[in-house]
């Protein structure tokens, strides 16, 4: 996006808002899976870092060993986090055309 796009956006309020709008809705349809303890939670989370799904193998359930399982759904849930950034910045990237996101913003550093 050059200097003229954004004056022109600038310019027009609407299609800016527009334009943010279309991008929120991109960010809502993004959605990743992170693991941990080879596969035995997982955990998947849409762009704007809500829980959809959490799974628990049953062999991962141990009365005695519930620090683990805290430990693991932890790591499943960071994975997926940065599975979600990730996607989050290549989605868009290019429906931002170049403008930086706001602090803040899902995918944003």
């Amino acid at each position: 996006m050059n200097f003229a796009d954004i004056m022109e956006m600038l310019r027009n309020p609407q299609a800016l808002q527009a334009r943010v709008e279309e991008l929120r809705a991109r960010t809502a349809r993004v959605q990743a899976t992170g693991s941990s303890g080879g596969g035995m939670v997982k955990v998947t989370l849409n762009g704007a870092m809500d829980m959809l799904g959490c799974e628990i193998a049953p062999e991962a359930v141990d009365p005695r060993e519930a620090v683990l399982l805290q430990d693991l759904v932890r790591a499943a849930y960071n994975d997926a986090a940065a599975k979600v950034k990730e996607a989050l910045q290549a989605e868009l990237a290019e429906g931002a055309g170049g403008l930086p996101f706001p602090p803040g913003f899902p995918g944003s550093a």
